[in-house]
């Protein structure tokens, strides 16, 4: 059957119109299942941008290791979206009979879950914390509930400093200082200026680098704890 009919592609004369209409109501179709994609996309950013202004931040945790001492800083400040809602939060922990320090930036209860996991393997391998932050890490990695755990770690003991990550990651730092949280690259850089160009003990370099940090990072404060390791 011959005719002239109407298509997406203009008046054209058809010979074949039930493969025609196929063809159309293809187009049509995929018109449909792009609009419900394009739909699907934007509520699905809309619920992560409002979880991202419903998330808890609490930061920033800094260590230091300087002659025959370890400090570890924190501030107090805890931001919930766009919002402070505490200012004198501890995120540093002595575990192992108070010979090891941890400090946390991240979710809180994660945080305590994973303090609980890792006080657990000290206690398995002796204290020995290399040993321990490893196994951490592989179980942290491949657990099905750590792995969901949104946290990051800094340990040290009068020996040892190491930065522990859900993605497996175990890092010594090579200077002795070490940083996590928004404000820990703020803090970290003027931990390592003033080791260089200073001859403060830990404690105040520790001190003096989370208030400089405090004063450029919004989500850190200069309510600040403090724990030290003596050799």
């Amino acid at each position: 059957m011959r005719s002239t009919r109407w298509t997406p592609f203009g008046n054209i004369l058809v010979t074949n119109i039930p493969a025609l209409y196929s063809k159309e109501m293809s187009i049509r179709s995929s018109v449909v299942r792009g609009s419900t994609a394009t739909a699907g996309s934007r509520a699905a950013s809309n619920v992560n941008s409002r979880s991202e202004g419903r998330r808890i931040r609490s930061t920033t945790v800094l260590c230091v290791r300087r002659n025959s001492s370890v400090v570890m800083a924190a501030d107090g400040q805890v931001t919930l979206g766009d919002s402070v809602i505490k200012h004198s939060a501890r995120k540093i922990r002595r575990l192992y009979q108070d010979k090891i320090l941890a400090g946390f930036a991240g979710s809180t209860a994660d945080a305590f879950s994973l303090f609980s996991r890792f006080e657990a393997k000290l206690e398995q391998y002796a204290g020995n914390l290399g040993r321990s932050a490893v196994e951490l890490a592989k179980d942290w990695r491949t657990d099905k509930m750590l792995r969901n755990l949104e946290a990051l770690l800094v340990v040290a003991d009068l020996q040892q400093t190491f930065l522990i990550s859900g993605s497996g990651d175990v890092i010594e730092p090579d200077e002795g200082i070490a940083a996590i949280g928004s404000g820990g690259s703020f803090a970290l850089a003027a931990a390592r200026a003033l080791v260089e160009n200073s001859d403060l003990p830990a404690r105040a370099i520790a001190e003096k680098s989370l208030r400089i940090a405090g004063q450029i990072c919004i989500y850190t404060n200069d309510q600040i704890t403090i724990e030290e390791l003596h050799g």
